[in-house]
């Protein structure tokens, strides 16, 4: 994996241009790269350094028919609802055309990853289930970002894992392994670029909710 050691972006770049990237090529993605990405996503902070992470990369046609299949009857449980939102919204109209796209070319992805953990989402007291996901999540953010630097297009995915059951049925999962999310992953149609975001006052509260002292304040 030498020649992937050295991402030249810097942290700040990847995570102002980083994008949900749906639509993807379908040219093979090499695996030792594939590879540095989970490695770069097994850097982020984990509850007591447990590490109850797994990952499982996609390729074989008939794993990802399955759930292509699940998607798409997902998407058609999901479609009116999206429809209905996004109607007078043209910027949400044109991720939810993306997103369409990614549903109809779902086949054609050529890798997908599953970052998985190690326990149930159904933890008691329900207070594990916030701090298992909250060990998988930096993970993926980490992959996310990585996957950026390298020029590679990605984007967090659920609704091929809304059934659980029919996931872990087609990955083959133990009742102990739980997958969190999928990362379609591969070479971009179109580019990334900088991303719109509400003020950073618009959103922070000082103290209690609400009490909003920094809007309208610049930052450098």
């Amino acid at each position: 994996m030498e020649r992937f050691d050295e991402f030249s972006m810097s942290v700040a770049e990847a995570m102002t241009t980083q994008r949900a990237i749906r639509r993807i090529k379908p040219d093979p993605v090499d695996d030792e790269l594939v590879l540095k990405l989970i490695e770069l996503a097994l850097k982020g902070p984990t509850a007591q350094d447990e590490q109850g992470w797994e990952f499982i990369v996609i390729k074989d046609p008939d794993v990802k028919a399955r759930f292509a299949r699940q998607t798409r009857f997902m998407w058609r449980l999901y479609e009116p609802v999206a429809k209905r939102k996004f109607r007078n919204d043209p910027k949400k109209q044109r991720m939810y055309r993306a997103v369409r796209w990614s549903v109809d070319h779902f086949e054609e992805i050529p890798v997908y990853i599953v970052a998985c953990f190690r326990g149930s989402r159904f933890g008691y007291p329900p207070v594990l289930g916030s701090s298992t996901y909250g060990s998988i999540f930096p993970a993926v953010q980490n992959l996310l970002l990585a996957a950026r630097a390298a020029g590679l297009g990605a984007n967090l995915i659920t609704l091929p894992l809304w059934s659980n059951w029919i996931a872990r049925r087609i990955l083959g999962l133990p009742f102990g392994i739980t997958p969190a999310a999928m990362i379609p992953l591969g070479w971009p149609i179109g580019r990334y670029g900088p991303t719109t975001r509400r003020p950073v006052g618009e959103v922070v509260s000082l103290d209690r909710y609400d009490n909003r002292p920094f809007r309208g304040r610049a930052t450098s």
